[in-house]
């Protein structure tokens, strides 16, 4: 049951955010953007995190709702526009994993000289 209701969290963030955030940021610009992150984020989070939609056990690893809005995107721009335009941005994907790992990799070697420096 766990997994049922985090995937339902999940899906609808991805929902939300891909439905109402592009008419935001196109009506108002950068402003439409900002306001869609308060509006939509905030209450997801809430939903997700706070009440506890999503279970997050202490010892599993954190995935946060913005995964779940990524599948959706991809899926969505797959189902609309066609497969061939999610692997012509494959090349992006790759390289916004590889900053992650890169990012992770510097913040557990931070986390460690912290770490030595409190001892």
């Amino acid at each position: 049951m766990k997994f049922l209701r985090s995937t339902l969290g999940y899906m609808i963030a991805g929902m939300i955010v891909m439905s109402v955030w592009g008419a935001f940021g196109n009506a108002y610009g950068i402003v439409g953007g900002y306001f869609a992150a308060f509006i939509i984020i905030g209450p997801m989070w809430f939903m997700n995190h706070y009440v506890g939609l999503i279970k997050q056990d202490d010892d599993a690893a954190f995935v946060d709702m913005g995964l779940g809005i990524a599948i959706c995107g991809i899926c969505r721009d797959a189902f609309l526009l066609g497969w061939n335009e999610v692997a012509s941005s494959v090349p992006t994907l790759l390289l916004v994993a590889l900053g992650a790992a890169l990012g992770g990799f510097v913040s557990a070697k931070i986390l460690d000289d912290m770490e030595r420096d409190a001892k």
